[in-house]
């Protein structure tokens, strides 16, 4: 039978590439989306289309109150769908980028952010602990914005750091369970992710390829294979890691 990973935000971006190469690595997958229903149907034919199974839920992790229902969902697609198959890896990808340059940043994008990058996902990895098998792991998606800075995203960067700690904490709580705890900081990537600039942007897009040692910018399909590696037994002695990809960004 095969593993089963969850994703969250895993219809689009850097999400689905870790769906995808998830599924090239034999995993099946269920990943969450926010609102494009039909971007995460061809998502799961994509993953069918590689032998695998795959299912879709509707979840805002902006929205606390919105979990029960969620787990609820998730509990019955794992019956129905999955044979009453219990979770092997927990992927907190979900997020958004906001500017919160210093002096100009309103207390709702603070606290969107704190609750999109901090709070939802320890609480959806505490409720999960209960769906998951012991032995497995968790992977939190950080930056590499914890390592070096840009102005504008001190809000951001800062609950990163949160998550960055939280993932060692994380992989000592959870060692009795042999469930491993690891962090993956991506560098600039071209994607959506505020508002696109990396990817759109010809002139950010060339600034930061000259202080990359690869001479590029990241591309989604560079973040998906690691994260694919840490849900998978050949990354078994690895954890409370914070892995950087980035291409080797401002060294």
């Amino acid at each position: 039978m095969s593993k089963i990973a969850v994703v969250t935000g895993g219809n689009r971006g850097l999400g689905k590439d870790m769906v995808i190469n998830l599924a090239k690595a034999g995993k099946d997958v269920i990943f969450t989306y926010n609102s494009k229903e039909g971007e995460a149907n061809e998502v799961i034919k994509e993953v069918e289309n590689l032998g695998q199974n795959a299912a879709a839920i509707q979840l805002s992790v902006d929205k606390q109150s919105s979990f029960d229902l969620f787990f609820g969902q998730l509990s019955t697609l794992l019956n129905e769908k999955f044979g009453g198959a219990k979770i092997d890896y927990w992927v907190n990808n979900a997020g958004i980028g906001l500017p919160t340059l210093l002096g100009h940043t309103d207390e709702k994008s603070f606290d969107t952010l704190m609750n999109i990058h901090v709070k939802s996902p320890y609480f959806l990895v505490q409720s999960a602990l209960n769906l998951m098998n012991d032995g497995g792991g968790i992977v939190n998606i950080g930056t590499g914005l914890t390592r070096f800075s840009m102005i504008g995203y001190s809000v951001y960067a800062g609950f990163k750091t949160a998550m960055e700690t939280m993932t060692r904490y994380w992989a000592l709580e959870l060692g009795n369970r042999k469930i491993r705890v690891n962090a993956v900081a991506p560098g600039a990537i071209e994607t959506d992710f505020g508002g696109g600039a990396v990817r759109d942007n010809a002139e950010i897009n060339k600034n930061i390829a000259a202080g990359t040692a690869l001479g590029r910018v990241g591309l989604p399909d560079d973040i998906g294979s690691v994260v694919a590696f840490l849900c998978s037994d050949d990354s078994k002695w690895i954890n409370g890691q914070r892995i950087e990809v980035s291409g080797g960004i401002h060294l």
